[in-house]
């Protein structure tokens, strides 16, 4: 693994031409690269082939990352490598683009934009994040799929913050295979029709028994329960 110091040397080289670079930011990121294309195999392409499209984004994330937005070179490059996979099974129809995510997405920038109009700066991560009740990273995660992340790197509206970008208030992330998990699961949640999605939330984010939910779906714990199981069925066999 390269340091992140190594990491923006090899990034400048890179963007001036050197090959030598290029494959040290491909050598230096393989496990990063290969905790990706984990999360997409057994969907009809090989390894060799998911690699190759995981170091095509990367090559990507290298010549578009730019070192003011102030994240690891990690966090803006996982969307990136993802997102190349993912238009490669797209085209080749094994799987469909998430319209929740780019739903989300497009709301998040909508949000930032009239915060920023409002109020003259941009909102904090931490602000947008609280706004889609999600984590900072995966805010970051959901803005960078889309390609719209720069304004979430203004500095902050406080004054004892002037020194700081937004993104600096960043946790690091280190561990992209959850990230991406817990992406897929909310897509996957978002996805599924109004009452299923309702199931599902009363049941593992309310701590409700089948039967309590039953009662507020208005239907018996039996099937409560038969619902339960198709929809955990085939979330696991879509997530892999």
């Amino acid at each position: 693994m390269l340091s992140e110091e190594e990491t923006l040397r090899c990034i400048r080289a890179a963007k001036k031409g050197d090959d030598n670079a290029k494959e040290a930011l491909l050598s230096g990121n393989v496990s990063l690269l290969k905790s990706i294309v984990r999360r997409y195999l057994g969907k009809g392409v090989e390894f060799d082939d998911l690699f190759q499209l995981a170091s095509i984004g990367l090559l990507k994330a290298v010549y578009g990352f730019d070192e003011s937005f102030g994240v690891r070179f990690s966090t803006y490059a996982v969307p990136m490598i993802a997102g190349e996979i993912k238009r490669f099974m797209r085209d080749d129809g094994s799987v469909k683009v998430s319209r929740a995510m780019k739903s989300v997405a497009k709301n998040m920038n909508r949000y930032i934009e009239e915060r920023t109009a409002e109020r003259g700066v941009a909102p904090t991560v931490r602000e947008v994040a609280d706004k889609f009740g999600m984590e900072e990273s995966e805010a970051v995660f959901v803005l960078g799929s889309s390609r719209m992340p720069v304004s979430i790197y203004e500095q902050s509206e406080y004054k004892d913050e002037k020194s700081q970008s937004l993104a600096d208030k960043l946790p690091s992330v280190d561990n992209q295979d959850e990230m991406i998990e817990k992406m897929q699961l909310r897509t996957a949640i978002e996805a599924l029709p109004e009452r299923e999605k309702k199931i599902i939330i009363l049941r593992y984010f309310r701590d409700m028994t089948q039967s309590e939910v039953a009662e507020v779906i208005g239907v018996s714990q039996v099937q409560i329960s038969r619902i339960e199981s198709k929809i955990v069925s085939d979330m696991k066999r879509q997530l892999g």
